[in-house]
């Protein structure tokens, strides 16, 4: 009898647990279905959005660009008036290999992914967890600035790379293998080139603190976080933040260096997962494009975006990185995250990414709602023109040569610089500093 009433509680208890577990907050993730599959439909390609792009045009251009020797493989997505149209890949995954790019072939973003760090940040902002003008040793401990900066600079400060340190500090100890937790504590040691918030320099140990700041504040890990509360309510099923997720993907371009030659595949920049650590398809990286366009209000609120998208600071140097387009683009700023540009008289927004062996980059214009993003898996920075080929045909501008194509060839990418620092042309602009634009403390 003592045994059956064992088995009674016991299965009482089962039974308990069973209705507990269907009463849990499973549904927590539910809100986030409906959504994604909302979204999804943007991911489709979208004929009837055409106006301005010569896709005949684009499309041959693209063709030959993959005829240069540095090429390998290359994913080319463009928006038009808010939709999505044109996905293509071109090349192959490894050279040599047959497997061709596709549309569901996964890159790294590189430097693209501090996009999605201010987005992250600023979206517990707006849910009032964190404060974007407070001091960030607030929600990031484990960062340490000279003279103890990290109590005056804020949150937007580190956002918007405003912490009065030299460009890309400690970088090459991130490469020699130590460990970027005890590289941050170890900025304190550095000499503050200018107070927190008056001048501009580009960091990737420093910034990926907001990885940090994100983990302590959800109670998650960072790649848990932006996947609940952005890649899954975009629909973004193959955007992923680290090595393993990459390497899961049913397709994925190795990277290269000179001579098509492959690389190995390292996770230096996975371990700053908000600096460089993001992954996914080129339709992955077009959705995020529609959202930050804010065709997804339900999950980027336009006063989310207006705040991460921001002119903080002035990067004139800049100017000097992308001096081949001076004809056509003037002002460059940064925000969180994110830069922004005068080009011929309109806003654009968007990144560049560099890793060796790997490149990106999205540019758009947000009201207009039309733009470009690339992925490719080789260290030559020719496609580079892409964007303001497109942006062109967006604005029916005069044809120019960005691509390079028929003009004198792009310089060869100089020897391999600190992974996910924005491609080798920010070797030019060694210690940028810019002021701080009205509109940004």
């Amino acid at each position: 009898m003592r045994k059956l009433d064992k088995v009674a509680v016991g299965t009482l208890a089962l039974l308990s647990g069973i209705a507990l577990f269907g009463m849990r907050p499973q549904a927590e993730p539910q809100p986030a279905a409906p959504t994604a599959k909302a979204n999804l439909k943007l991911a489709s390609v979208s004929t009837e959005a055409r106006r301005d792009v010569d896709y005949a045009a684009l499309d041959g251009r693209l063709q030959r660009l993959m005829t240069k020797p540095a090429m390998v493989g290359l994913a080319v997505g463009v928006v038009e008036n808010g939709r999505i149209t044109f996905l293509r890949g071109y090349g192959e995954t490894l050279a040599g290999s047959g497997e061709q790019v596709s549309p569901d072939t996964v890159f790294r973003w590189a430097s693209v992914s501090k996009g999605v760090a201010g987005t992250m940040v600023g979206k517990l902002a707006e849910q009032g967890k964190v404060k974007l003008n407070a001091p960030v040793v607030n929600y990031a401990p484990g960062l340490k600035l000279p003279n103890s900066n990290e109590y005056t600079a804020t949150v937007g400060d580190l956002l918007s790379h405003r912490l009065g340190l030299y460009r890309n500090a400690y970088d090459n100890k991130l490469e020699e293998g130590h460990d970027p937790a005890i590289l941050r504590l170890s900025l304190a040691q550095l000499n503050a080139t200018c107070a927190p918030g008056t001048c501009w320099s580009y960091q990737n140990v420093a910034f990926d603190a907001s990885s940090d700041m994100v983990s302590r504040i959800t109670g998650e890990t960072y790649e848990e976080s932006v996947k609940q509360q952005l890649f899954n309510p975009l629909g973004m099923s193959s955007g992923s933040v680290s090595l393993a997720g990459l390497e899961a993907s049913r397709s994925w371009a190795r990277p290269h260096g000179t001579g098509k030659r492959p690389l190995p595949i390292v996770d230096t920049y996975y371990k700053v997962p908000a600096a460089g650590g993001v992954n996914s398809n080129i339709k992955d990286l077009s959705l995020w494009m529609l959202a930050q366009m804010g065709q997804m209000p339900d999950v980027l609120s336009p006063k989310l975006l207006s705040t991460i998208h921001a002119p903080y600071v002035l990067t004139p140097r800049e100017r000097a990185r992308m001096r081949r387009y001076l004809e056509r683009l003037s002002t460059a700023w940064y925000g969180y995250g994110w830069r922004s540009y005068d080009y011929a008289g309109h806003r654009i927004v968007g990144h560049h990414g560099g890793i060796n062996g790997y490149r990106a980059l999205i540019l758009f214009d947000p009201a207009k709602k039309s733009g470009v993003v690339a992925l490719w898996n080789s260290n030559t920075n020719q496609p580079s023109g892409l964007e303001f080929e497109v942006m062109d045909m967006v604005y029916r501008l005069p044809f120019r040569d960005w691509l390079q194509l028929d003009s004198a060839p792009a310089p060869a990418a100089p020897p391999p610089e600190p992974e996910a620092a924005e491609g080798p042309e920010t070797i030019a602009a060694a210690n940028e500093t810019g002021t701080v634009a009205a509109a940004g403390r």
